[in-house]
């Protein structure tokens, strides 16, 4: 008799033990950003109501020493969790939902695979296979995105892409400068987002190259040359400039073949509507700005000045 008690007591307890850890709950999207510590987890759990208490949950990482555990990402938890179930389930990938990937402006195809593939979403070979097949550079539109782990790549493309068709096709419908159509406005948008330092500038530089393209002129642009090479090389030679490639504007007349880059909405807006410039000609001023001028002449003259004030920080 005393052994059935004691069982009686025993099952009690893991039932109320279960009902602890394991109360159902109705679901609720929580995402725990990445770089957060205990306390911002703490606050994103109990703002949308998976824990009870955000101080136990933040003395419980403490306890345990999970704080550098703690996986950025979105995860499906349920309402009135324990502390300690949601502790668990952010420390295991397993309970993720998606995982948070930031796509900068301005980065290449390489650039987005490498990335995705390091969050686990898809392998970057086949990712770049399918994005090159399809001639995909300039359409995956840079963003913050939400994945789920493994997903196939063909499905992350599409979402890509329909941002982007979201973002920028609106935009084309507005109609597009001379000699430009959605094709060239978007080559040279790539070029705007790798030029721009500053988001003033960005009607400027899109006038310089928009201008040049009418005139029949080489780009000359050092993006172009760069995404040539096959990566960002910063202090371009003047053998790089001859690097023989269809979208190396210094060996090649008129636009490259195709975006250099995946260009954000600002950069597609200041290429669909330029500034009223005559510039054909500009050099960075090392300042985080640049000089436009329209006549080579005065280009250089700028050139020099700002090579001399290079030199004279030096000393």
């Amino acid at each position: 008799m005393k052994n059935i008690r004691s069982l009686s007591v025993l099952a009690t307890l893991l039932v109320l033990l279960a009902l602890y850890f394991f109360s159902p709950g109705q679901p609720v999207k929580v995402v725990i950003p990445e770089g957060a510590g205990a306390g911002q987890a703490a606050a994103s759990l109990k703002r949308e109501g998976a824990i009870r208490s955000a101080f136990w949950f933040k003395a419980l990482v403490k306890l345990t020493g999970t704080g550098r555990r703690l996986m950025p990402g979105e995860y499906t938890l349920r309402r009135g969790m324990s502390a300690e179930e949601a502790l668990w389930r952010l420390t295991h990938s397993t309970y993720i939902s998606s995982v948070r990937v930031v796509i900068p402006e301005g980065w290449r195809m390489e650039q987005i695979a490498d990335r995705l593939e390091a969050n686990g979403i898809v392998s970057a070979e086949a990712f770049l296979k399918l994005a090159r097949e399809q001639k995909l550079e300039g359409y995956l539109f840079p963003s913050t995105y939400h994945l789920k782990k493994n997903t196939p790549p063909q499905e992350v493309l599409n979402l890509l892409k329909s941002e982007f068709d979201r973002q920028i096709k609106p935009l084309f419908s507005k109609g597009f400068p001379e000699k430009l159509d959605e094709r060239k406005t978007l080559i040279i948008a790539s070029i705007v987002e790798r030029e721009a330092m500053d988001d003033s500038e960005r009607p400027l530089i899109a006038a310089v190259y928009i201008n040049r393209h009418r005139k029949g002129m080489p780009l000359e642009a050092d993006p172009t040359t760069q995404y040539a090479l096959g990566y960002w090389k910063k202090a371009l030679t003047y053998k790089d400039l001859k690097f023989k490639s269809p979208y190396n504007t210094y060996v090649v007349g008129g636009l490259p073949p195709g975006p250099i880059c995946n260009p954000g909405q600002s950069s597609v807006a200041a290429t669909l509507a330029p500034a009223n410039l005559d510039a054909l000609y500009f050099v960075a001023d090392r300042k985080g700005k640049h000089i436009f001028n329209a006549s080579f002449k005065e280009h250089l003259k700028a050139k020099k000045r700002v090579e001399q004030a290079a030199k004279a920080e030096k000393q």
